[in-house]
């Protein structure tokens, strides 16, 4: 909000030798600031394994971390069935009542038929119970212990695994909680989230719901954020805030998880009306679901932080009255330096109008002194800024297309390697193109309407956040309430005097400690492929700050000469040294975040073999497959028909030979017809292999206009809105294999069962070269995969 720094031409070289120690005392501020929005969000040193017996200790932890991970354990094999003994026997040591939930259950209903069909699993949960001295109710944690095939999964979820570990030996060692406290490890999580949905959906426990409080990870460092709750969270989001002793955490945050199709454990247990947060640290994303996610790439200041806030929130809400939980609204909140601000959600349009009303009267203002702004200088400036919030992002895109361009592999990343110094050349680029905007539009418009135009935007998109994304609202609003509040202070004072200058900075130091966590946590949550929201809201955070900007700018008052030549030259070093930066920057990355053994390009492969035909295929998800994977595939196929278990159509496919596998076998149990004319049929799918998951799959030519009516999987009823896909995942499955009972109209032609089933590891399969120590696995459920198929007729 540039109106202090404007004053009419007769009177601007009135005390030019006092604006530059304010506007050094004023940047100085808001750095100090950022300084400490950065501090804030950093994550605290690890505790010894010597630390006090009350006290979370990483060194403890880590110790767990280290046997959970050792190797891959995804459900059902014999490294997860050693995982589980452990966790048992830590539970049980601690004196806790234990038991392993061993059942059959379904996907998560939200995700359920996602892959192809509906999706079951065989699942072993643990659960260990501490009982309260007077309980209101249950506070559960819970993290999954398995972990995905193509790694061990040190972080995911050995981080949230090992935590409550901690934390169940912290709370055993002091007083006993008000309420029960039951510590739930769930298992087939990777999978299909199916030991979350079987507990919540059937376990004695979980029958009269309660507080969840889940524990995850999608990387290897970085802050914990607690990025989803259940709906009406005001209640919960205040215990976080004064039971985590690090609560980072932000209403926006929640807003767009809710709106992405991703799941955890906490998805099934939403599916369930249970209350909670779930929390997770995500920087360093591309270890995510790769063999690099080991225990030594672990952030233990990351793993202390889960622990803190996990053992933290579990005592808070272990002595809170667990009835008084639920209320009528969502909170905004978001993290200041030492704590968490929280507001109720219906002050959220108010404070968003309120904003738009102060920026309208500050506007009117400043037409009303002329020599400050005019109509039109406040109409061209409201347009202009819109160049800088588009030119930003779509910068920011290029950027990375052009990177990417050059190191294609990125494309198989979450992020890369060592993000920093994109991160950084994103930053630059949008204070090039910030600095490029004001230097060509600051002399002609003025900076009053710049800085009004750049608060009108905030409020603008205030107002529509409120009606859209509540919780993102205080993202434009408060930064645009508080320049709007800045600059009506600032024109009710003398603008020579020292108020215009501590109005603006105050005013610049809300828009840091709003927006400026945002930037930071944008970039490991999207990735930097999206990098371009990372930088919209800097552009954002700029146009808030242009009253601080401004008073950096020479000012060449009156004079029309050398001395406005020089003003204007001076006003675009800036613009030209974050360019020069933000290229420098991007080289720096490419020059430093290369390929390597220790940071291998990942690709896809697996291995698919029809037992009816004995055709073999290398198959690949890659769109542009990379040099190692080019040399198994060559063309475009589409195997939905072939192997519908897959869950995909169109994949890269190379010939293979054929490897000597036995088939998945179909013994028919039993062949009848029901009362009202359907056909009903059991059948056990039996792998003849030690296997991951299999499938079954019908054709739809063989059912009537009815469809399939019922399906039960291994004892378990198929709900029939996940009978569309005429198809069944099944994960873990028991060497005895699983039975299908299945209920359909008829339509006279042949029925005919696709059967398959999947395993892991091509290593010794004909015709595989194993990769070079710089080729990596991609983090993808299919990586690696071996695959046979075989038809029976019915």
């Amino acid at each position: 909000m540039g109106v202090p720094l404007i004053r009419p031409a007769d009177r601007a070289l009135a005390r030019p030798r006092r604006r530059l120690p304010a506007a050094v005392a004023a940047v100085v501020a808001l750095l100090a600031v950022g300084a400490g929005v950065l501090v804030d969000l950093a994550t605290p040193a690890p505790r010894p394994a010597d630390a006090p017996a009350g006290q979370f200790s990483a060194g403890r932890a880590y110790q767990h971390v280290k046997v959970i991970a050792a190797r891959p354990h995804v459900a059902g094999s014999t490294a997860n069935d050693q995982v589980r003994e452990h966790l048992v026997g830590v539970l049980r040591g601690l004196g806790l009542e234990t038991e392993v939930q061993d059942t059959v259950a379904p996907e998560a209903g939200q995700l359920s038929g996602a892959a192809g069909g509906a999706t079951l699993a065989r699942v072993r949960n643990v659960v260990a119970r501490l009982p309260g001295t007077a309980s209101t109710g249950r506070v559960f944690l819970v993290a999954h212990y398995d972990s995905v095939q193509s790694g061990p999964g040190g972080n995911d979820d050995g981080a949230g695994t090992a935590s409550i570990l901690e934390v169940a030996r912290a709370l055993t060692a002091g007083p006993r909680p008000r309420n029960d406290i039951v510590f739930v490890l769930t298992d087939a999580e990777e999978a299909c989230l199916c030991g979350a949905s079987a507990f919540a959906a059937g376990h004695p426990l979980a029958a009269d719901g309660g507080v969840v409080l889940n524990l995850e990870a999608r990387g290897s460092t970085g802050p914990v954020i607690m990025f989803e709750t259940s709906r009406n969270n005001a209640k919960l989001v205040d215990v976080f805030g004064r039971g985590a002793p690090h609560p980072v955490g932000t209403s926006f945050a929640v807003e767009i998880y809710r709106a992405l199709p991703n799941g955890t454990d906490f998805t099934a247990f939403l599916d369930h009306d249970f209350v909670g947060l779930n929390s997770a640290y995500i920087d360093g994303g591309a270890v995510y679901h790769t063999p690099l996610d080991t225990p030594a790439t672990m952030d233990r200041g990351s793993l202390q932080m889960h622990g803190d806030n996990a053992l933290g929130l579990a005592r808070e809400f272990g002595r809170a009255d667990l009835r008084e939980l639920r209320s009528g609204h969502d909170a905004t909140y978001f993290p200041v330096p030492g704590g968490l601000v929280r507001y109720p959600g219906w002050l959220v349009l108010p404070l968003a109008l309120l904003a738009l009303l102060a920026v309208g009267a500050l506007g009117w203002l400043l037409v009303r002194r002329r020599r400050v702004a005019t109509v039109w200088a406040l109409v061209a400036g409201f347009w202009l800024t819109l160049v800088p919030i588009v030119v930003a992002p779509l910068g920011a895109w290029l950027l990375w297309a052009a990177i990417t361009a050059i190191r294609p592999g990125y494309a198989g990343l979450l992020d890369p390697y060592r993000p920093v110094w994109y991160r950084l050349a994103v930053l630059a680029l949008a204070a090039a193109v910030l600095f490029t905007w004001y230097a060509l539009t600051r002399r002609r418009v003025g900076p009053a309407a710049l800085a009004f135009g750049g608060l009108a935007w905030l409020a603008l998109l205030g107002v529509l956040l409120a009606a859209e994304v509540p919780g993102g609202a205080y993202l434009a609003t408060l930064p645009a309430l508080a320049g709007a509040l800045a600059g009506l202070a600032a024109l009710a004072t003398r603008l020579d005097g020292p108020w215009p200058v501590v109005a603006v900075t105050l005013a610049g130091a809300v828009a840091v400690v709003v927006l400026l966590p945002t930037v930071v946590l944008l970039f490991p949550a999207l990735g930097m492929a999206m990098g371009g929201v990372a930088a919209l809201f800097a552009v954002l955070l700029g146009l808030a700050a242009l009253p601080v900007v401004d008073l950096l700018h020479p000012q060449a008052g009156g004079q029309r000469g050398l001395m406005a030549l020089r003003a204007r030259r001076l006003g675009a070093l800036p613009a030209t040294a974050a360019a020069l930066a933000a290229a420098l920057l991007a080289g720096v990355g490419l020059t430093v975040d290369r390929f390597d053994a220790a940071h291998p390009v990942p690709t896809h492969l697996m291995y698919a073999l029809d037992a009816d035909t004995g055709k073999a295929q290398w198959l690949s998800r890659e769109d542009d497959p990379q040099p190692w994977t080019d040399g198994y595939v060559n063309d475009t196929v589409d195997v939905s028909d072939e192997f519908p278990g897959l869950g995909g159509s169109e994949l890269r496919a190379g010939p293979a030979p054929a490897a000597n596998l036995p088939a998945p076998k179909v013994e028919l149990l039993s062949d009848a017809e029901t009362a009202n004319g359907d056909r009903r049929i059991r059948v056990r799918v039996v792998p003849r292999r030690p296997v991951r998951l299999l499938s079954l799959h019908l054709n739809a030519d063989a059912l009537g206009s009815g469809g399939m009516s019922a399906a039960i999987v291994a004892g378990q009823p198929v709900d029939r809105d996940d009978l569309w896909a005429l198809g069944f995942i099944f994960h873990a499955p028991p060497p005895e294999g699983v039975e299908f009972d299945l209920t359909f109209d008829a339509s006279g032609n042949e029925l005919r069962l696709r059967a398959m089933d999947a395993s892991d590891g091509l290593t010794d399969l004909p015709g595989f070269h194993p990769r070079p120590p710089t080729v990596g696995v991609a983090p993808s459920h299919t990586s690696e995969m071996l695959a046979v198929a075989k038809t029976y007729p019915f």
